[in-house]
């Protein structure tokens, strides 16, 4: 019983804010969704990861593991999902990106925070930037059907990962004033993308339920054994392990219906996985975090 409530702390305030921001839309509230996401891809995130980078006393060792863990990760669930696709001959360029990136930045972050406070957040950090580099490099290239990756040089994430990790590389620390100033916007980040999840999924019509439904499962299962190999592969333990297993196995995101709908893939159908998905991922993310507590 005492598991079963620690999980449920954890999970219970990331799905009630979705919650809230899936009534709000519900109730006929006006939820401007083009200046929030803008507002937190661009500015609070960033500034979300830089400071949780230069703020970090995880031993880097662990954080250059996790590091590598989550970029092998990536890559072998990009040949594997390929392969799957190619096999059922789905689209690439609708399936292969939401199958491979989820959703670690409204949904695995908080998880985190919620689950192993500042240390688990700085874990699920690293994890995102890696994250975020796919996705806004290989992601684009995907979905846009190909083209160039000089679009990646265009987002505020990128930069925040890699200044980032060039302070924390060198030591280095901000002055006060502006540490203060970039915490509290990056504060905003969690709750608001949370609420915008909710909203997000408010909106969306899925369509193709089953086959959402079957594809969602299959991401969960090839997200959960790859983590879990590339982690013992590169020796960790502890909160550093089930973060990798934990932001692997997050559902699709919502970028992800943005980025299909932006570039002409089916966006019906990334739209479909992001409910099912989301959906799966309620009782999921529960059994699977009493699993690795």
């Amino acid at each position: 019983m005492g598991l079963v409530l620690t999980v449920l702390e954890i999970v219970a305030p990331v799905f009630i804010l979705a919650a809230i921001g899936f009534a709000w839309v519900r109730l006929g509230y006006e939820f401007n969704m083009n200046f929030v996401t803008r507002l937190t891809m661009s500015l609070s995130v960033p500034c979300l990861i830089f400071m949780a980078l230069i703020g970090t006393e995880l031993d880097p060792a662990a954080v250059s593991a996790l590091s590598l863990a989550a970029v092998v990760s990536y890559g072998a669930l990009a040949l594997v999902t390929a392969g799957v696709l190619l096999a059922l001959g789905l689209s690439m360029r609708t399936y292969l990106a939401p199958l491979i990136f989820g959703n670690t930045g409204n949904l695995g972050l908080p998880v985190a925070l919620f689950a192993f406070g500042e240390t688990g957040l700085g874990y699920a950090v690293v994890v995102f930037a890696v994250m975020a580099i796919w996705s806004f490099t290989f992601g684009i290239w995907i979905v846009a059907g190909g083209g160039s990756v000089i679009k990646a040089l265009k987002e505020p994430l990128l930069w925040g990962t890699v200044l980032g990790g060039i302070f924390l590389w060198q030591g280095w620390q901000v002055p006060v004033f502006l540490g203060n100033t970039l915490s509290l916007l990056g504060q905003i980040s969690i709750p608001v993308m949370l609420l915008t999840l909710g909203v997000a999924v408010a909106r969306l019509t899925p369509s193709s339920v089953l086959k959402a439904l079957g594809l969602s499962l299959l991401k969960l299962v090839l997200c959960v054994g790859i983590a879990w190999e590339a982690g013992r592969l590169f020796g960790l333990s502890g909160e550093a392990f089930t973060i990798l297993v934990i932001q692997l196995s997050t559902p699709v995101a919502v970028t992800s219906f943005l980025l299909a709908e932006k570039y002409g893939a089916d966006a019906d159908s990334v739209a479909g996985l992001v409910v099912v998905s989301t959906l799966v991922s309620v009782p999921a993310l529960p059994i699977l975090l009493a699993l690795l507590l």
